[in-house]
């Protein structure tokens, strides 16, 4: 989909709103990243998200020289600035005065998934706990309001919430 150039967050709403409004199909969008190992290394990965690119790597306890972020703080930096963005969007959406938003995101994973000692844990996170801080001159109540909707619209949150079908090809 390509916008018209906008100025503020009201009117990306806007021009979307009118982009898709007779054509549903022009509302998806498609997002692509490359991953790749960094020769000679055993866990750095070199990502390409469009035209930017930035490291990926393991804490020296699990295997990595801690160059960068690992992916699952990855997965919770994703979850925290998609609801910064998602508070933003629907403050202006809902005229709900903002000062600012920030979101702390904490995750618990047990390794023991992750690297195969037990079947019977997760490698994934067992709990998520996201806490969001909004200052405003808004009610607690219009806040409240702004948080049921972002929860509702959060693209990463619903990938966290929500199965997605997911489907892996090799080529070797």
């Amino acid at each position: 989909m390509s916008l018209p150039e906008a100025t503020s967050l009201s009117e990306v709403i806007d021009a979307t709103r009118d982009a898709v409004a007779d054509d549903v199909g022009a509302a998806a969008v498609t997002f692509r990243v490359t991953n790749s190992l960094v020769p000679g290394t055993a866990t750095q990965v070199s990502v390409e998200a469009r035209a930017h690119g930035f490291a990926v790597d393991e804490p020296v306890s699990l295997g990595g020289t801690d160059l960068a972020p690992n992916p699952v703080e990855y997965a919770l930096a994703a979850l925290g600035s998609c609801q910064v963005i998602t508070y933003q969007f629907w403050a202006a959406r809902l005229g709900i005065r903002l000062d600012s938003v920030s979101v702390a995101v904490e995750g618990d994973l047990d390794v023991r998934g992750f690297f195969g000692i037990a079947d019977h844990v997760r490698p994934g996170f067992s709990a998520i706990r996201v806490a969001v801080s909004l200052t405003g001159p808004e009610s607690r109540e219009r806040y409240e309001e702004l948080r049921w909707n972002v929860d509702r619209h959060c693209p990463v949150l619903d990938l966290f919430r929500a199965e997605t079908p997911t489907r892996t090809t090799l080529a070797a």
